[in-house]
């Protein structure tokens, strides 16, 4: 882990000091984690959320109609048969 130090306002230290320790968290926990928030992006725009996959499918190349049929083609085949037995017979 590498070693960064930032220089703050005293007033900003002293807000930073009364939530850290209202979350029971040291200074550098929550800066960390608000660091960290601000890298990682709001959660929706996380790879694989609705919204990522909508804006996924908005954006070019878009597919044509035979790259549509091919992926159901091979999720239908992909599909395991559904095997059910009889609860209630011996």
């Amino acid at each position: 882990m590498t070693n960064l130090t930032i220089e703050v306002p005293d007033d900003l230290v002293s807000s930073l000091e009364a939530i850290a320790a209202a979350q029971r968290k040291s200074i550098q926990q929550l800066a960390l984690e608000r660091l960290s928030s601000l890298v990682e992006g709001s959660p929706d725009l996380r790879a694989g959320s609705p919204a990522a996959l909508l804006r996924a499918m908005r954006e070019p190349p878009h597919p044509r109609a035979a790259d549509v049929d091919e992926l159901d083609a091979s999720i239908a085949a992909g599909r395991l048969p559904i095997r059910t037995r009889d609860l209630f017979s011996d």
